[in-house]
């Protein structure tokens, strides 16, 4: 093997061998012995040929899917690590498909992840491989490069979430969103949700000090082809659910309630890095949701920009305010497909738990589609109806509708049936992911921010561009 590195991970397939033995077949006997096995993600050490060998489990040939292979890497990435590997090689098994060469990559990187910044010393010295490098039979070139891409973009939304809501305030993402290379970004203040009448968003601002921000972001090519995207997200950087204020327990995990619009900001990022030929638009809602003698009361009547009034009967419902005028300035804004991210309902989380993201849309064939990207991406999502019996719940007595209905019913569907009143004609997918943003325990993102969503988005963006 001709690559400069001191750790060599070889997959083992069940009923096969070690492929491509070294030292006259040093490996072949732990697979005789049962140290090392074809169990997904049993890990086996050896030392041969000058280089440790990290022998894995990859379960039968035909069962290794993209998201078993992130699992594999992720695995993989913890045991080199302990053994303090300075380049990590991994042999491509042979013959998979360009998919599971990009997840391998995913998997590495995703489980590379550390968020030390506010350490005032690294816990520990050995960080993982500095480097990957994959061996393959075949030129997986195109696949290896999106996949760090990506991963990279995911990890950097990780940043996001897991930095705290005195530092991540509102126009610190819009500054977040203003650094990406490749894009056209705006950052509008409360006097931009002034200008455009966006009372429901800015409803949500006014119980807090910090500037709230409009952050509209643009990729657009010259080659690009398809319809134009509108990937919509709620950056809510700390929820206090205002007057209707949470309970103090895990209250300090609200500063994940930014999740959605980290996802969109990254993705973007990620879609102009990769220069994919496809028109997308960002609209991410950024505020704070604070009690204060200036903030929303429950009772009070505030307006969407499309005029739409709104009983607010629970502050705590802030995030489908925020989202209502982000969706419509989307749509004035020439979206032609819409794919909104929040983490919308706690609904969802006693639904779904941390496996599946919460899918409800208006067009069959945009839903498929989005279910389609978040299944190669391993961001699955489950769609759950709409329909006008759940509408009608929504309706209020003296605005329009209601921002949150009093019977604990169909919670995540009624604040989706909220969502779809702002969205018009244009086909429209919402994802709720607040089972998912967090603590998602994958191997390969278990505690912190998961940047759940951002992989997805640009494989929906990669989908559409063909």
């Amino acid at each position: 093997m001709d690559v400069e590195a001191d750790t060599v991970a070889v997959g083992i397939y069940e009923g096969k061998g070690v492929p491509h033995d070294v030292d006259g077949g040093a490996l072949q006997p732990l697979v005789d012995a049962g140290e090392a096995r074809a169990t997904p993600r049993h890990l086996a050490v050896a030392h041969a040929a000058g280089r440790r060998w990290i022998l894995v489990g990859l379960g039968p040939r035909e069962g290794l899917t993209a998201e078993r292979m992130r699992e594999v890497a992720a695995a993989v990435h913890a045991r080199a690590r302990e053994l303090g590997t300075r380049v990590l090689c991994w042999e491509l098994p042979h013959h998979v498909a360009p998919e599971v060469a990009g997840a391998l990559v995913e998997g590495t990187l995703l489980a590379a992840y550390r968020f030390d910044h506010y350490k005032s010393s690294a816990a520990d010295a050995g960080g993982g491989p500095g480097e990957l490098v994959v061996s393959a039979h075949d030129d997986v070139g195109d696949p290896v490069r999106r996949a760090a891409v990506v991963a990279e973009a995911a990890n950097a939304a990780r940043d996001l979430q897991n930095t705290p809501a005195n530092d991540l305030t509102p126009q610190a993402l819009g500054r977040r969103a203003a650094e990406l290379p490749g894009l056209t970004v705006e950052i509008g203040g409360r006097e931009r949700l002034d200008e455009l009448g966006m009372g429901a968003f800015a409803a949500v601002a006014r119980g807090s000090d910090a500037e709230p921000a409009l952050i509209t972001l643009r990729h657009e090519p010259a080659d690009a082809r398809g319809p134009l995207l509108g990937f919509v997200g709620k950056a809510v950087t700390f929820d206090t659910g205002g007057i209707s204020l949470k309970p103090a327990a895990k209250m300090a995990a609200m500063k994940f309630d930014m999740s959605g619009g980290a996802a969109v900001v990254e993705a973007l990022g990620a879609i102009a890095r990769l220069g994919l030929p496809v028109r997308v638009l960002g609209v991410v809602g950024a505020t704070e949701n604070m009690p204060s003698g200036h903030a929303t009361r429950p009772g009070d009547i505030v307006r969407a920009a499309d005029g739409t009034s709104i009983e607010v009967n629970n502050t705590d419902a802030e995030g489908r305010l925020v989202l209502a005028d982000c969706l419509l300035h989307a749509r004035a804004l020439g979206a032609e497909r819409l794919v909104d991210v929040a983490t919308l309902t706690g609904a969802i989380v006693a639904t779904f738990g941390s496996v599946h993201a919460g899918l409800f849309g208006t067009d069959d064939g945009w839903c498929a589609e989005v279910a389609a990207a978040g299944e190669a991406t391993g961001e699955r999502v489950w769609r759950l109806p709409l329909g006008p019996e759940y509408a009608d719940l929504i309706k209020g007595r003296y605005g329009d509708i209601v921002n949150a209905i009093a019977e604990r019913k169909a919670l995540s569907i009624t604040a989706a049936e909220f969502l779809r009143r702002f969205t018009g004609d244009v086909p429209w997918a919402h994802l709720d992911i607040a089972g998912v943003a967090d603590d998602r325990g994958r191997p390969y993102a278990a505690k912190g921010g998961s940047g759940w969503g951002v992989r997805l988005l640009a494989e929906l963006a990669r989908r559409t561009a063909g």
